[in-house]
């Protein structure tokens, strides 16, 4: 079932709230209990048979929690490594076994020549998610810092559907004391308002704005793949278009899973953060996917040894995580080199602050230009990760940067360089060719382009615009006062406000008959 559905706004969705908030006049345990079971449902209206699956991998991962915890009660210190590494190996043997066993068929068939088989397997719908999310239970739970074991709690922590199928990775610790609040199971007017509000930005965002340029993404992706060839400006739209279409996509789906989770009353983490504003590598992975670079930081690259042993270590571990962290995003070697990529950026990034230090400068201070200059090279530097990315084949993402690059020639249409005037003529003698056709593909492209970079680049967020309402767990916005045009746009309840989110909902509602599902599905 997809967010962006008439079947899961005017059906699951008002069954379920109503359902919840009825049943918690008489108990919240019920109320609870309630919200599992229609997470469950949730889940189950993709493919029915993996809800066992599903509850198998909860019952697994509790069961085991249970156990840790009376090890570290009894101090048991090898008990509970030895409880914790069988835990983990059996998540991550199951993510192995659905996601990545072909992959690695494949590959050594590719290498040894076999050919060996295991026929389909059928990808769990949010695999990844609810195993990354009960993996850091488990560690916390490791930890100490675990202090809740409700069962039925548990169960609606790993199944709520807001987040169920692409996020946020949530911690055990950020969602039991909501579900233990007796102020969650109170419907009020703030939440609802608050929680459909978002929903309406992040709906309009996907099904008006991701969906609305994908038509001139994909196009491009695909003549790649059969090996066509394209020219410079016509590659560059193409992958500005996807570059914009994922950008929204995902933003759109983050902003539904809060809204949709404000409404019963629960505050979700902030998964997305305007990354494309960044100035660098770094703070880009501060903003994109805010969670699972929090989960591959906390469990994976401190668990390496972080930068405790040395710079060569540090850029090592860096590799590593990130390398890692492409493979999550798909089995396959392009997402791996995608990874390795952002590997190689953050360290010339960390590089990059280490030589400014040592040359006395405070990293702190920056100029206009300098932030400009910054943010344009990372931006530069994202988008030509997403070709590979984006792309099923080496072979494919490499005609695209070679043709990004201007390898492939430079074409345009002839009925737009007979619009530029004298510049036609200069054009021509500077080596450009030009095609009869395509010239309305060309204008539309590049318009969608224009349209949502400036909205990506220079707009407040939604969670600027809903500042003054705790958008997320970890916002802040006095981080955010000295902008005045968020400042200005700031949600209120009004009727303006009212107004202008009905629009855009409304807008959202009639796009609806060309759904597709969200980007992060397939991960």
């Amino acid at each position: 079932m997809l967010f962006n559905s008439f079947g899961f706004i005017l059906v699951f969705l008002p069954v379920t709230v109503a359902g919840f908030f009825v049943l918690a006049r008489f108990s919240h345990r019920l109320a609870a209990g309630w919200l599992t079971i229609a997470s469950f449902f949730f889940y189950g209206w993709w493919n029915p048979a993996y809800v066992a699956l599903l509850a198998i991998s909860i019952s697994f991962n509790y069961a085991f929690g249970i156990l840790i915890v009376r090890a570290v009660a009894d101090s048991q210190t090898t008990e509970r490594r030895r409880l914790l590494t069988l835990a983990v190996l059996g998540n991550l043997l199951l993510l192995g076994y659905f996601k990545y066993a072909n992959f690695f068929v494949s590959t050594a068939n590719s290498v040894a020549g076999t050919h060996w088989s295991l026929g389909e397997i059928i990808l769990p719908l949010g695999i990844s998610f609810f195993t990354f999310t009960q993996i850091a239970f488990l560690v916390d739970t490791y930890q100490g810092k675990v202090k809740e074991y409700n069962f039925v709690h548990y169960a609606l922590f790993v199944t709520y559907f807001p987040h169920l199928i692409a996020g946020p990775v949530l911690h055990h610790k950020e969602m039991m004391p909501q579900f233990g609040t007796p102020e969650t199971y109170r419907p009020t007017y703030e939440n609802f308002g608050v929680g459909l509000t978002i929903f309406s930005i992040g709906l309009f965002k996907k099904v008006i704005l991701a969906d609305g340029i994908a038509v001139y993404a994909s196009p491009i992706f695909a003549a790649a793949e059969r090996g066509d060839s394209l020219a410079l400006f016509d590659a560059w739209g193409g992958v500005l278009a996807y570059s914009l279409q994922l950008y929204f996509d995902f933003s759109g789906y983050s902003d539904m899973a809060i809204g949709l989770s404000r409404i019963f009353g629960i505050v979700l983490p902030l998964n997305f953060n305007s990354p494309y504003k960044a100035v660098n590598i770094i703070e880009f992975w501060r903003r994109w996917h805010m969670t699972l670079s929090r989960f591959l930081r906390d469990y994976l690259y401190i668990a390496l040894g972080g930068n405790r042993k040395g710079t060569t270590r540090r850029y090592l571990n860096l590799g590593l995580t990130m390398f890692l962290g492409g493979l999550w995003h798909g089995a396959g070697w392009t997402f791996a080199a995608w990874g390795m990529l952002h590997g190689l950026y953050l360290m010339i990034n960390y590089a990059w602050h280490a030589l400014r230090r040592a040359l006395g400068h405070d990293l702190s201070h920056s100029t206009r230009l300098g932030r400009g200059i910054a943010q344009s090279l990372t931006l530069l530097a994202v988008i030509a990760g997403w070709v590979f990315f984006r792309s099923s084949s080496f072979e494919a993402a490499i005609r695209l940067i070679e043709a990004m690059a201007g390898f492939s020639g430079i074409t345009m249409p002839e009925a737009i360089a007979r619009l530029l005037g004298p510049l036609h003529s200069w054009l021509s003698t500077a080596g450009v060719e030009f095609r009869e056709g395509g010239g309305s593909q060309f204008v539309l492209t590049y318009l969608w382009v224009g349209a949502l970079s400036c909205i990506a680049l220079f707009a407040p967020n939604t969670q600027e615009i809903m500042r003054r309402y705790r958008p997320g767990l970890d916002f802040h916005p006095a981080r955010n006062e000295q902008d005045s045009v968020a400042s200005r746009m700031a949600w209120q309840p009004s009727t303006w406000w009212s107004v202008a989110i009905g629009i855009v909902f409304a807008c959202g509602m009639l796009s609806l008959t060309r759904v597709s599902e969200f980007l992060y599905f397939q991960f």
